[in-house]
């Protein structure tokens, strides 16, 4: 349990530290004074062309008009292959169901009572 205790609390410690650095960097930037604006740079216009040459596409054939597809040529019929027999499996012994009774040791004999 101890051991647990000392991961943790190193654990705890290794995101604590991260978070400070990153808290004291931001306070740091704050603090510093407004950086100057830097000058926009203006693009030239983006060229227009008037007649711009229009691909052609290909006509596609309707989907009746595909030829139809060759038939398959018959497969050859396989021989027959002999069947392997298997020997007969050995009878399992039958659990039995009813649980044995378990001999219980007799009391020790009461002592008796002994008259002086």
């Amino acid at each position: 349990m101890g051991y647990f205790n000392c991961i943790a609390l190193a654990f705890l410690m290794a995101l604590s530290l991260p978070s400070i650095n990153v808290g004291q960097a931001a306070r740091h930037l704050q603090q510093l004074p407004p950086m100057p604006t830097l000058p926009t740079a203006t693009l030239p216009p983006f060229p227009f062309i008037l007649n711009t040459p229009q691909p052609t596409i290909p006509t596609m054939p309707r989907p009746g008009a595909l030829p139809p597809l060759p038939t398959m040529p018959a497969l050859p019929s396989l021989p027959s292959v002999p069947r392997a027999t298997l020997p007969p499996l050995p009878s399992m012994p039958s659990i039995p169901t009813a649980i044995p009774s378990i001999p219980f040791l007799s009391p020790p004999p009461s002592p008796s009572p002994s008259t002086p």
